[in-house]
C-alpha cells in the first residue's frame, strides 16, 4: 500500500537508511516492531493527556518538518495497521497543504458529482476553497489525537473518496485534449480510493480493538 502515497510526498531524505543502520537491512521485523511501538506510544500518550499545545505541534508537524521523519518509521508498515493508518493521514494532510488550489478544485467537483454521503461525513464547508480545505484536513487530523480515533479515520476516508471522485471526473474532462494530464488524475483518483478503503478498514479494526 505504501506506493499509494508516493505521489503525495517529497522524496524521503534517507530512504529508510537510518532504520537499516539501526536495525540492519536483514531484520525488517525489528523495523516493523519499532514502527508499531512508536505509533502506539505516540497515540496513547497524547490521547491520555491531549494538551492543546502538543496536539497543535503534531497537527503542524509535516508543515514544519516535511514527512521524511515519519516516513522513516511508518511508510513501510501495512496500510491497515496503526502506523500505516497514521502514515496515510499525514500523506492526505500533506497533499492538501502542498497544493490546496488543486485539492479544492477536485474536492468541489467530487462533492457535486458523488452520490454518497461522503461530503457530509468529511465535514468540509460548502463550498470549500483552498483555505477551508486546509482547515478541514487539519481538523480531521486533530481528531486523531483529541477525539474519536475511528471517526477521524472515517472522516479522512470520506474526504479521500470525495477527492477521488473529483479527480476521476476532471480526468474525464481532459481525456480528449490532454491525455497525459488525464492519466495523472486517474492515477491520483485510484490512489485516493485505495487510501480511503484502507482508512475505512482501519477504523473498523480500531472499533474492534484490533488495530495494531
Amino acid at each position: 500500500m505504501q506506493q499509494s502515497g508516493r505521489e503525495f510526498h517529497k522524496p524521503v531524505r534517507r530512504a529508510g537508511e537510518e532504520l537499516d543502520r539501526l536495525f540492519g537491512a536483514h531484520d525488517p521485523a525489528e523495523a516493523t516492531r519499532v514502527a508499531h511501538s512508536t505509533a502506539t506510544a505516540l497515540l496513547s500518550r497524547v490521547r491520555a493527556d491531549p494538551e492543546s499545545e502538543i496536539v497543535d505541534r503534531l497537527v503542524d508537524f509535516t508543515r514544519t518538518h516535511g514527512i521524511d521523519d515519519i516516513a522513516e518509521l511508518w511508510s513501510r508498515s501495512p496500510a491497515r495497521s496503526l502506523p500505516g493508518a497514521l502514515w496515510n493521514l499525514y500523506l492526505l494532510q500533506l497533499m492538501i497543504h502542498r497544493d490546496p488550489d488543486t485539492a479544492a478544485l477536485l474536492y468541489e467537483r467530487g462533492r457535486v458529482e458523488i452520490t454518497s454521503v461522503d461530503p457530509v461525513i468529511a465535514g468540509a464547508p460548502v463550498p470549500s476553497g483552498p483555505d477551508e480545505l486546509v482547515a478541514t484536513v487539519d481538523r480531521i487530523l486533530r481528531g486523531v489525537f483529541d477525539g474519536d480515533f475511528a471517526v477521524a479515520l472515517e472522516r479522512a476516508a470520506a474526504f479521500s473518496r470525495v477527492q477521488a471522485s473529483g479527480a476521476t471526473h476532471v480526468a474525464d474532462d481532459y481525456e480528449g485534449t490532454e491525455p497525459e494530464r488525464a492519466t495523472t488524475l486517474t492515477t491520483r483518483a485510484a490512489r485516493l480510493a485505495t487510501i480511503a478503503s484502507d482508512l475505512t478498514a482501519a477504523a473498523a479494526l480500531w472499533r474492534m480493538d484490533a488495530l495494531s
